[in-house]
């Protein structure tokens, strides 16, 4: 009994120190935001630092070896979606960003596509360090009319009726056998992934009360005072990670699907 108590502690906690590894981006952000709301510098608007740092820390991840070629890619594409969106929503009067700077466009600070890209970052990073699979994975055909009408859906109820628990029940009857698996310390286990949907989109919700605290951005009964984000605000994050995990799941079986590049010819891709 007590030899498994403590192999379940160990499995915990390497467990934790994954996530914490997979972490490292969105730790970045969140420390800068507290950083940055604390001590002020005259002459680089908020904002503006905000960028540079998220720009230093890309550019180290990549030179580690953190962060791979491939996965780049990826964080890139999600920036471009987070920023398109962030637009639209600022417009709509969402959100919105107070603070001056430089680098704002149509409202919006382009540091804030890399809070989207640091979703992305986890996604991938967990994946590789946590050799996930994903058993009885949908059909294509399935998977990409279904990201591409929950991210459309972001845009369009504000001039149509909101489908997203249409949609969050289209998740569920469409991964309902689906599986994801992953290893911590050579040890296999499973979850149902529409229950890592929810885990993921729940601690992104924790993570977003952090920022709009620290003000990376406001909500507007947030302009007075700060208050606990909404907790409906669940299932937008809950969808949003939806959409991330299919990209980067599609992806990453696509990538699987390429015949193996024979030794001695040139490879610009890495896993």
């Amino acid at each position: 009994m007590q030899n498994r108590i403590w192999h379940a502690v160990q499995q915990l906690v390497h467990f934790g120190w994954q996530q914490a590894l997979s972490c490292i981006f969105p730790v970045v952000i969140f420390a800068s935001l507290a950083l940055t709301k604390l001590i002020s510098l005259p002459w680089v608007p908020r904002y503006d630092l905000l960028l540079i740092i998220c720009l230093a820390m890309q550019v180290w991840m990549l030179r580690s070896g953190l962060e791979t070629r491939d996965e780049l890619k990826v964080i890139t594409v999600f920036h471009l979606i987070g920023l398109a969106l962030e637009l639209f929503k600022v417009h709509m009067g969402s959100w919105s960003y107070p603070g001056e700077g430089w680098t704002k466009v149509g409202g919006v600070p382009l540091y804030s596509g890399f809070m989207y890209a640091s979703v992305a970052s986890y996604l991938c990073q967990a994946w590789r360090r946590m050799k996930v699979d994903l058993v009885r994975w949908p059909s294509l055909w399935l998977v990409t009319p279904l990201a591409a009408a929950i991210y459309l859906n972001f845009f369009t109820h504000h001039y149509w009726i909101d489908i997203r628990w249409w949609l969050s029940a289209l998740v569920l009857i469409v991964f309902w056998r689906t599986w994801v698996t992953f290893e911590v310390g050579r040890h296999r286990y499973r979850m149902p992934l529409a229950l890592s949907f929810v885990l993921i989109g729940f601690f992104i919700w924790v993570a977003e009360n952090i920022a709009t605290f620290f003000s990376a951005w406001e909500y507007p009964d947030q302009s007075d005072v700060w208050r606990l984000v909404h907790v409906s605000k669940v299932s937008s994050w809950l969808l949003l990670v939806i959409v991330s995990f299919l990209i980067v799941a599609t992806l990453k079986r696509v990538k699987g699907q390429r015949p193996p590049v024979r030794e001695g010819s040139h490879n610009s891709l890495q896993n």
